[in-house]
């Protein structure tokens, strides 16, 4: 029950339901699979899903948008294997249509900074312990070198 406060028995905490951004998030995800699941061929969805893609980022701040534009391109420049597609709302990069690799922008969260992030099929294992989503708010040679590195070993 969304919206309501409820105690969980073994903690003092309350839960209070989704936030206006989770709920945001979790609408946009639905309408995304709504899309991808209509008609067509596979170039025409890869086409309209970057198009998406290159919308969400248009929309966004300008802090924001400049970090995910600068991500987009070297995404697409050194993983050509990564297929760009919209995952809740956020511009995401797929392998066979599993998302490897996400831009978050601090916007949506109401962060203080955007995030590069990884899923587990990203394989950016380094013995026991690794990181898989990064903060970022500039991106400099040195971090455009990093992320290029990082997206590369995830394709």
């Amino acid at each position: 029950m969304a919206g309501t406060t409820t105690t969980a028995s073994n903690s003092n905490s309350t839960y209070e339901g989704f936030s206006v951004e989770e709920r945001a998030a979790m609408k946009a995800h639905a309408l995304e699979q709504k899309k991808a699941a209509r008609r067509g061929s596979a170039a025409e969805k890869a086409a309209e899903a970057e198009r998406d893609v290159l919308a969400k980022i248009a929309e966004m701040q300008d802090s924001d948008r400049i970090l995910a534009e600068r991500v987009h391109a070297i995404v697409t420049a050194h993983a050509p294997a990564l297929s760009p597609k919209l995952w809740y709302g956020m511009p995401s990069y797929a392998l066979d249509g599993k998302v490897v690799c996400f831009f978050q922008s601090a916007e949506k969260f109401k962060a203080r900074y955007a995030t590069l992030g990884f899923s587990d099929l990203a394989k950016l294992d380094d013995g026991p312990m690794w990181a898989a989503g990064f903060a970022l708010t500039e991106v400099t040679p040195e971090v455009e070198a990093r992320i290029t590195e990082l997206v590369k070993r995830a394709a």
